[in-house]
């Protein structure tokens, strides 16, 4: 079975307060996003890889490709409003009924064995997403109050998420919503049953400053 990756690296740096775009800020001597592309090809050596940049950044891309001698084969295609719309727009540059993961760019320190995990559970069940438990404590908060929820019942959803390509198309076919806040919403709406499988807590996503200082952090610590 044919795999790919669909790594999806749309931010504008707008909630680090930041003129960088996130996914090529440095992180362990080069930008963020090569890391995140970069487990894919370790992991799956012959995985073709869709790389969505916002059309501004193309320019950037390359320089950055140049300057830091990144040439991983990959296909580059423009990003849309929303991540839906991204992965929309990445879907055409695939052939064939692949097995296919949708990635953050900002998530880069993804592991192999995350990796081969959400692609065999995919290739038994159909799909995957990688969740972790809650932790803390958590209230549903309703306008001006607040009750307590089961946190067993809970999850927090990463990525890869790993679907089959005819299924992801049938899913993106369908006008845009804004609950669809990664792609097992988009499966689930077409009545996909999902399928979870062990994420990992190092596998976080740069968001905000101190995400990038503890990725930094864990990056050193993954690669004594």
């Amino acid at each position: 079975m044919k795999k790919s990756a669909i790594i999806v690296a749309g931010g504008t740096g707008t909630r680090m307060n930041i003129l960088v775009p996130k996914q090529f800020l440095i992180l362990a001597g080069k930008p963020v996003v090569m890391h995140s592309m970069q487990a894919f090809s370790d992991a799956i050596p012959d995985i073709s890889m869709v790389l969505v940049l916002p059309p501004g950044q193309f320019g950037q891309w390359e320089k950055l490709c140049m300057e830091y001698s990144f040439n991983l084969p990959h296909k580059l295609v423009p990003g849309g409003p929303s991540r839906f719309h991204s992965v929309q727009n990445a879907l055409p540059a695939l052939s064939g009924d692949d097995l296919v993961a949708i990635h953050d760019g900002a998530r880069p320190l993804v592991s192999a064995a995350l990796i081969h995990r959400v692609f065999n559970t995919a290739l038994l069940l159909g799909n995957c997403i990688p969740v972790i438990p809650v932790n803390e404590t958590v209230r549903r908060v309703s306008g001006e109050t607040s009750t307590p929820a089961d946190r067993n019942s809970l999850r927090l959803v990463q990525t890869p998420q790993v679907f089959y390509s005819s299924i992801l198309r049938k899913g993106y076919e369908q006008p845009y919503r804004e609950q669809f806040t990664d792609d097992a919403m988009v499966m689930e709406s077409i009545g996909e049953t999902i399928h979870l499988a062990e994420g990992e807590p190092f596998n976080l996503k740069i968001t905000h400053k101190h995400d990038l200082e503890l990725a930094e952090s864990l990056y050193k610590l993954l690669h004594p």
